[in-house]
This record gives structure tokens, C-alpha cells and sequence, in this order.
């Protein structure tokens, strides 16, 4: 099992610009690897890496991704952003099973879900997830699939308050179980690749039981 350790950034705002935590995140927080094949039929690997940080408000992430297929075609809150370019974060804050699953297709579109597993997850509410900032180096508009090498990046901020059943604030030594994942189902090149290993017959990311560790320090 994977463990990370999250340093905390500092700020002289408690929501700074996206453009100054994408630079803080460059400087001072270390570069993580999706790079695990679990499913020898889904053999591509594009070049993909994660930075993780906190703030007093906010947790914050950052995604570069470098992959010869590109596409971003949904624009609307909680569509299958998965069948596009797609960066992903599931986090379990608490050991009580609930997990949230964030996912962002290239040009920052969302689909949030929470639950125990796949079978009762449930979509948020567009409300909530519209406190979540994110910028991608893409833009937000759509983009029909790129058959080439493209690079890309985008930066998150995520509000503890949309971690809406539990109570999150003060993050430092705490720990939460979490994945990190790279996906486009609907590519010319499908593929599912992972921080920590997934030990499923079949890709499956709704997989809490494979989730690694963050420390927050």
C-alpha cells in the first residue's frame, strides 16, 4: 500500500488564486506517479503525475498528464467525465466506509459521488459542487478528440466543506485513505491507470479496499 505525505502551503489568502497555488504546488509539494497497469488488456500508460497539498480552507491538487489521445466533450456537472480525458481522486476522510469520488475530464467538468461502493453512490448536488475551483491548462471549452501527443495540466481546490458528511477542518496529522486514477473510457486508446494497485479481476475504481494512504504533516 501506497503512502504519501501532504504538507501544508501557506498563503496570505484562505482561498489564494489558483494561479498561485498551481506555483506553490510546483515548488514545494512532491511529484506522484499514476503509472500501475492492473489489467494487462488496458495496456497503455500515459504519462501521468499528481502534486497534493493543504491550505486552512482548501485541499489542493494538481494533475500533468502527457497522452497521445485527447478528448473533452462533456460540459455539463456530473455527466460520464469519465468516458473523456479524466483525472480522478477518491478520498475516504474518515474509517467509516464513505468515500468521495472526484472527477475531472480536461477542461475541469465534474462529476462528484459518495458512497460505500459503486452500488449506492450517489451524485452531489450541482450546488456543492460548484465550490469546488479547478483550472485547466485546456481552457472550458470542449474539445473533439486530438490524435497526437498532448500535454495538459489542471489545478484543484477543494473546500473541506464539500466533504459534506464528515466534518473536515483542521487537517494536520490526520490521515484518509485515498486513490488517484487517470482514465478515458470512450478514447481511441481506453485506459486505467493508478496510484496504488487495484486488484480487481475488471477495471474498477469504486475499490476503497485498494486506496492508499495520505498523512497530513
Amino acid at each position: 500500500m501506497k503512502t504519501a505525505e501532504v504538507k501544508q502551503l501557506s498563503f496570505n489568502s484562505l482561498f489564494p488564486e489558483l494561479d498561485e497555488i498551481s506555483v506553490a504546488l510546483d515548488k514545494h509539494a512532491e511529484k506522484h506517479n499514476i503509472d500501475v497497469i492492473n489489467w494487462k488488456e488496458y495496456d497503455y500508460k500515459p504519462d501521468v503525475k499528481f502534486s497534493i497539498a493543504y491550505g486552512k480552507k482548501e485541499l489542493y491538487l494538481k494533475y500533468f498528464i502527457t497522452e497521445f489521445f485527447f478528448k473533452a466533450e462533456k460540459t455539463k456537472t456530473n455527466e460520464m467525465v469519465c468516458e473523456d480525458s479524466c483525472v480522478e481522486f477518491f478520498v475516504s476522510p474518515k474509517d467509516d466506509g464513505i468515500y468521495y469520488n472526484f472527477e475531472f475530464n480536461g477542461i475541469g467538468v465534474i462529476l462528484l459521488g459518495t458512497g460505500t461502493g459503486r452500488a449506492d453512490s450517489k451524485r452531489a448536488d450541482s450546488e456543492i459542487i460548484s465550490k469546488i475551483r479547478r483550472k485547466s491548462s485546456v481552457g472550458v471549452n470542449p474539445v473533439k478528440e486530438k490524435a497526437c501527443k498532448f500535454k495538459w495540466d489542471i489545478t484543484i481546490a477543494i473546500p473541506y466543506e464539500v466533504f459534506f458528511h464528515h466534518k473536515v477542518d483542521n487537517l494536520n496529522g490526520k490521515t484518509f485513505k485515498a486513490n488517484f486514477y487517470k482514465c478515458g473510457d470512450m478514447l481511441s486508446m481506453p485506459h486505467y491507470v493508478t496510484w496504488n494497485p487495484v486488484g480487481t479481476a475488471n477495471p474498477d475504481y469504486h475499490q476503497p479496499a485498494y486506496f492508499g494512504i495520505l498523512k497530513f504533516v
